[in-house]
């Protein structure tokens, strides 16, 4: 550790900062370390007393419920209760959010939103590439059309299906005047709405549809265009428009090298400069960022169209800290103030010298898992002071509201007002939302299984206040209303029929897993004028905050055995898949197989759920300490087999005493009634880091 303004700073962060990020900055080396400390003085204790008043309305909740075990939940005097304590606070007078200088990506165009882990370079450029994907591709290579290719080379039998699926959509989005798309022979098209046509590059038509735009590729030499009456070889669809490089719940970073593998990687997409290589059919491929895409407007002038996904980074919340950086008093500091810090500074690389990310100069940092509008505050004058520390203009670093625990959904409003000059999204996170509501009720008895939380009466009422409030606040226009994952990427089909739902809603964007599942997904935005159905909305009354505050209890909780069982094995098996891999290998997020072997994309916010829900049944007596053993055991067996192909995995079943991963998926079920907001990472770091040590 390297001493800087009294701080003590792992070498390989030190280095890294003053080596690669400060020069170009303008800002000098002492003058840095001297700010970063002051914000350290200023902001560490009052992070601390902020997770202190965590704890303490936790523990008054947790005795209101133990007061009252065995009777059934007396709303009015529940709400009352959480009043006085502060979890429930005014709401504020009618009010609009003030954020300026928003890039129309965020602010003015509906379309999809991906979420990447920032330590793997190669998905990374992926996700920043996928703003154009290809419809033909999205739709060969997946189950959005019944069936599959036939063969190892091109099938035109399915090749006849996408062309098919893809023009019909075109009559949707942008149709003729007369006919079909399958009938045009090529020239220029007669659309129903001429202004549809907004460019050409070469022979390509360049079309735009709810502020999405689509390329018709015309190339009649083309395999597929010479087989079609226009020369039509490809429909690209603009499609994440924005990405969130994630430094949280997706990404395994538990020391400084970790850290400092994530921030590169902020630093090359900053720059421009990010890379990856890899081996397919015996060659080495090098991917690297897209540059713009250029196009003749219809009158004659030159129009540019970003080639890049407009990048967010997601810091860690307010909970953990990191052996990074040592306070002057030895103890850990906290890593969401230095994530801040150093994703803020290296973002000057981009609106301090060409813009490539952000257009209009702004730095946008996604803050998830704060608790009402005291934290939210707290970050608010947190970037206020790394502005100053970097000569920023004041809000130059916009902030993402996760609506993702529970007292900041009761307090919505008052945490948006706490932010409002620089808040530019928020959005519902159901699977973290569904495990702080666990936690936080812990104790007013059994939960209603894992499968019935998408239909309880809360979460309904989650879901439509966050488009109620936020629209109330003013955000459409200004900032994304955003609505979680879909976490199934191999099942597209069911996506397309169901994702609809997100625009459908006034939100206008939500989280896909993949480039192909962007592509797809912005078909909807084609289907639904987002910003129409938020002006259907904006007068909607907002939905009951006592549904939204009703515990989501097992009424009677008679479950029969199978039924224990069942929800047991379900849990535990998704439990060990991801935390086997976090734990052994370092992936945070991945694509894990569940107990039926289908393949879901999994984090953290996942493993809260499960590992919630199996302590609150121990707690309860719904289930045993033995039948939880026993749901571990037989379902460390099935993840052994589900990953025999993987030539880096560590068996777990008849290694339980010897395997980290199984150890701390065991810790998670039994320890989880007493962890921290009900989080995972702090069992999850203290694995993985003594995995490092010991390898």
């Amino acid at each position: 550790m390297i001493d800087k303004a009294g701080l003590k700073v792992a070498g390989v962060l030190a280095a890294f900062l003053e080596e690669r990020v400060l020069p170009g900055t303008g800002i000098p080396t002492d003058k840095f370390w001297h700010g970063v400390a002051d914000i350290y003085r200023r902001f560490a204790p009052e992070n601390a007393r902020l997770l202190d008043v965590r704890e303490d309305m936790q523990a008054k909740i947790d005795a209101w419920h133990e007061e009252r075990a065995g009777r059934p939940v007396d709303q009015d005097a529940y709400e009352t209760f959480l009043r006085e304590i502060g979890y429930l606070v005014a709401e504020p007078a009618s009010f609009a959010i003030e954020t300026r200088n928003v890039d129309t990506e965020v602010a003015r165009i509906a379309g999809p939103q991906l979420v990447v882990p920032i330590l793997n370079a190669r998905f990374l450029l992926n996700a920043a590439n996928a703003r154009w994907g290809s419809l033909y591709d999205a739709l060969y290579g997946t189950d959005a059309i019944p069936g599959a290719p036939a063969g190892d080379g091109y099938d035109p039998v399915r090749g006849e299906q996408v062309i098919d699926w893809a023009k019909s959509f075109l009559d949707r989005a942008v149709p003729l005047a007369r006919g079909s798309w399958r009938d045009w022979s090529g020239g220029e098209p007669m659309l129903a709405d001429p202004t549809h046509l907004v460019g050409r590059a070469g022979g390509n038509l360049l079309l735009r549809h709810h502020g999405l735009h689509i390329e018709l590729m015309i190339d009649p030499a083309h395999p597929i265009g010479r087989n079609d009456p226009a020369g039509l070889a490809d429909v690209l669809l603009e499609s994440a428009i924005t990405t969130i490089a994630d430094l949280e719940d997706s990404i395994a970073a538990v020391d400084a090298e970790d850290k400092v593998a994530a921030y590169s990687n902020w630093l090359g997409l900053m720059q421009g400069t990010i890379q990856a290589s890899f081996e397919k059919a015996g060659r080495t491929i090098v991917r690297r960022l897209k540059g713009d895409r250029h196009y003749i407007a219809t009158d004659g002038t030159e129009l540019v169209l970003p080639g890049r996904s407009v990048m967010f980074v997601r810091n860690v919340g307010h909970l953990m800290t990191t052996p990074a950086l040592l306070l002057p008093d030895g103890r850990q500091a906290p890593e969401g103030i230095l994530d801040g810090i150093c994703t803020s500074l290296i973002a000057l690389h981009d609106i301090a010298v060409a813009r490539r990310n952000s257009r209009s100069g702004s730095i946008y940092i996604v803050k998830p898992k704060m608790h009402g509008p005291a934290e939210a505050a707290f970050t608010n004058r947190l970037f206020d002071a790394i502005e100053d520390l970097l000569g920023l203009d004041r809000h130059t670093i916009k902030v993402g509201l996760m609506d993702e625990e529970r007292r900041t959904s009761a307090n919505l409003a008052a945490c948006i007002a706490a932010v409002k000059g620089r808040l530019v999204f928020i959005n519902t996170g159901f699977l973290d939302r569904t495990g702080d509501e666990m936690h936080t009720s812990m104790r007013a008895g059994p939960m209603i299984r894992k499968g019935e939380m998408k239909d309880s009466t809360w979460i309904k009422a989650y879901e439509n206040r966050n488009v109620q409030i936020g629209l109330a606040c003013g955000l459409s226009g200004k900032a994304q209303i955003g609505k979680g994952m879909w976490a199934a990427p191999d099942r597209m089909a069911d996506m397309l029929a169901q994702k609809d739902a997100h625009p459908r809603a006034g939100a206008s964007t939500a989280w896909v897993p993949s480039p192909s599942a962007a592509t797809l997904h912005a078909t909807h935005y084609h289907e639904i004028d987002v910003f129409a159905r938020q002006g259907e909305r904006s007068g909607e009354a907002v939905a009951s905050l006592s549904h939204l505050l009703t515990i989501p209890i097992a009424p009677g909780g008679n479950w029969q055995p199978g039924e224990v069982q069942e929800e047991l094995e379900n849990n535990a098996q998704g439990i060990l898949g991801y935390v086997v891999r976090w734990v052994d290998q370092g992936i945070g997020c991945s694509k894990v197989p569940d107990i039926h072997d289908v393949g879901l994309m999994e984090d953290r916010a996942t493993l809260r759920i499960s590992s919630q829900l199996i302590a609150n049944w121990l707690f309860h007596g719904v289930a045993t300490p033995a039948q939880a053993e026993d749901a571990l055991r037989r379902m460390a067996v099935k993840v052994d087999a589900q990953n025999r192909a993987d030539t880096r995995y560590e068996p777990m079943a008849g290694r339980e005493n010897q395997s980290l991963a199984y150890q701390a998926a065991r810790a998670l079920i039994f320890e989880g009634a007493n962890q921290f907001s009900g989080y995972t990472e702090p069992l999850l770091h203290q694995f993985r880091a003594h995995k490092k040590d010991i390898t």
